[in-house]
């Protein structure tokens, strides 16, 4: 069996060599990190029976998506959070579990019948949170899409839809309790995201590490002088 796993975050391509390692006996497991190398022509020379993407933020061509059999993975209880920033929208709206749910690709944003689900904890930083669920994608998940004949089944029930969100909203300004600004900076606290800052004349404070105590928040702090650029963005 022949299978592509294609991912950009680090965690998942640790998971991924791990499987890589793992399975090297009984598959031929090739690993994308560049979304450059996803293309028809290097899909064709592996001939992948199955191609998985624990973390891809680009569009998947049509011309491999119809030809191969594409997972992806989403971490809501799909049909429910559709969109952008899924842990993020699941965190603000107060969850504290969720669902990830593993797809069949298809033209429409995470509208694709379903293989399985399994349930993701939501505690934590967003960093931990992805780690937990890079473990279950590739410890529990993909084994059993390609060890067992599962037919994916249509989604059930009416969808709601997430927007991805803006570097401008990781502003703390709008929190107004403890409680809210604590998930607020946990759930930017991960690689690749803005994370929760506060924005002064001359100063961006950058919150990160946080500790919810009795009455108050701990958390590390790194301030640096505002840009000419950053004062614009924000």
């Amino acid at each position: 069996m022949n299978i592509i796993i294609a991912t950009i975050k680090e965690w998942h391509i640790e998971n991924a060599k791990r499987f890589q390692e793992t399975y090297a006996g009984s598959y031929n497991v090739e690993l994308i990190t560049n979304p450059k190398e996803l293309t028809e022509q290097s899909v064709i020379k592996t001939t992948p029976d199955w191609i998985f993407f624990p973390h891809w933020s680009w569009k998947i061509p049509a011309s491999i998506y119809l030809a191969y059999r594409c997972v992806v993975f989403h971490i809501t209880d799909l049909p429910y959070g559709r969109g952008g920033s899924p842990l993020q929208n699941l965190i603000v709206r107060g969850h504290q579990e969720t669902k990830i749910s593993a797809i069949r690709v298809v033209e429409e944003m995470d509208a694709g019948p379903i293989y399985l689900k399994k349930p993701l904890s939501l505690l934590g930083t967003a960093e931990e949170i992805f780690r937990r669920a890079s473990h279950i994608i590739f410890q529990e998940m993909i084994p059993m899409i390609i060890q067992n004949p599962i037919i994916p089944k249509e989604q059930e029930g009416a969808p709601t839809y997430f927007k991805r969100r803006t570097q401008a909203q990781s502003s703390i300004e709008e929190c107004q309790t403890l409680d809210k600004l604590y998930d607020h900076i946990r759930m930017l606290d991960g690689e690749g995201y803005p994370p929760a800052f506060l924005e002064t004349e001359e100063f961006i404070f950058e919150f990160t590490r946080a500790s919810l105590k009795t009455g108050f928040i701990q958390a590390d702090v790194k301030i640096k002088k505002k840009t000419e650029q950053e004062g614009e963005r924000m």
